[in-house]
C-alpha cells in the first residue's frame, strides 16, 4: 500500500478500510496475537483520540492489516519522536501503590477482556452536600471466553467507616477489599459469558453519614466506556450555587473545568458523554 497518508491515524483508518474488516473482526485477529484492545479503543486510535501505548499493539497491527513491517511505527514516531509513555491505570487513584495491593488481592483474570458499553452513575446528597448513596448500572460485553466477574473500585472520602456495597441486581458479591479510602470489590456475574454476549450489573454505595463536606463527585476510568452517564440528586435544602464539569488525566494532574451545569427544578445535575478515555471526569461545584 503506497499512498497510506501521513500521520497514524489516518494510515491507521485507510489500511483498516482498505483491509474489509470491521473493528470487532480486527479485534478478533488482535486477540489471536496476543493483544487484547476494545473495539472502542481502536476507534479511538483511527480518529486520532488516543495513540497505541505498545510497539507490540502496533506491530501486530501491521501484520494484519499487510502492511509494510514499521509503517506504522515510522509516522508515530514522526509525530511525536516515540509511541508515547503512557500513565498508568493506577495513576488515576491517590495512592497508586495502595491501588496496586488492593486490587491484587482480587480476581482480575477476565477484567481487561470486558467492554463497558455503558455506564450509569446516580449519586444522592444530604442536606450538607454529603453524599449519601451512589447506584450505579453497568452495561458490559465479553470479548473473550469464559468471564463471569467484573471488577468495581471507587475512591471515597470517608475517614471513619467504608461505604458499604449492596443493592446488587444480576450479579452477587465477591471478594470485597476497602482501606483508607479506597474500596474494591467482585462483582460475580448471574452466567458465564462466552465471546460477544453481553451482562448488566447494578449495585450501591451507602456512604456513612459522617463523612466530609462534598465539593466534587469525579469518576475514574481505567478502562474506555462508549457511554456515560452521571446525575447528581441534590437535597432541596443545599442546592450548590454553581456546578461545572471537570476532567483530569491523572489524580495528580490539574483539573481542567469545562461547561457549566445547570440545577433544574428537580434539585439535579448531570452529563452524558460518550467515548470515554481513560481518566477522570466529573462535577464540581460552589456552595452557597
Amino acid at each position: 500500500m503506497s499512498d497510506i497518508g501521513t500521520d497514524f491515524a489516518g494510515a491507521l483508518r485507510q489500511a483498516i478500510r482498505a483491509s474489509g474488516l470491521t473493528l470487532d473482526r480486527l479485534r478478533h485477529r488482535l486477540d489471536r496475537h496476543g493483544v487484547q484492545v476494545s473495539v472502542a479503543t481502536l476507534s479511538y486510535w483511527q480518529r486520532g483520540r488516543s495513540r497505541p501505548g505498545s510497539r507490540t499493539s502496533v506491530e501486530a497491527l501491521e501484520v494484519i492489516l499487510g502492511l509494510s513491517p514499521g509503517i506504522l511505527t515510522r509516522l508515530l514516531d514522526e509525530q511525536g519522536g516515540q509511541v508515547p509513555t503512557r500513565s498508568t491505570v493506577a495513576d488515576l487513584w491517590p495512592d497508586p501503590e495502595l491501588f496496586a495491593r488492593t486490587l491484587a488481592q482480587l480476581d482480575r483474570s477476565g477484567d481487561h477482556r470486558l467492554e463497558r458499553l455503558s455506564l450509569h452513575d446516580i449519586c444522592n446528597f444530604d442536606e450538607n452536600i454529603r453524599p449519601r448513596t451512589l447506584a450505579v448500572r453497568e452495561v458490559l460485553r465479553a470479548l473473550g471466553d469464559d468471564i463471569d466477574r467484573v471488577i468495581g473500585v471507587h475512591q471515597v472520602d470517608c475517614p471513619g467507616a467504608p461505604p458499604v456495597l449492596g443493592g446488587l441486581r444480576y450479579c452477587r458479591p465477591g471478594r470485597v477489599r476497602t482501606e483508607a479510602g479506597l474500596i474494591a470489590f467482585e462483582l460475580l456475574l448471574d452466567r458465564v459469558l462466552m465471546d460477544g454476549e453481553t451482562a448488566v450489573v447494578e449495585y450501591e454505595l451507602q456512604f456513612p453519614e459522617e463523612g466530609p463536606l462534598g465539593r466534587r463527585y469525579g469518576r475514574r476510568f481505567p478502562h474506555p466506556v462508549r457511554d456515560y452517564l452521571v446525575v447528581l440528586r441534590f437535597h432541596p435544602d443545599a442546592f450548590p450555587s454553581r456546578c461545572h464539569r471537570y476532567a483530569q488525566d491523572t489524580d495528580a494532574a490539574p483539573r481542567k473545568q469545562m461547561n457549566e451545569l445547570w440545577i433544574g427544578t428537580s434539585g439535579s445535575a448531570h452529563f452524558a458523554t460518550s467515548d470515554v478515555p481513560r481518566g477522570i471526569i466529573g462535577i464540581e461545584w460552589e456552595r452557597n
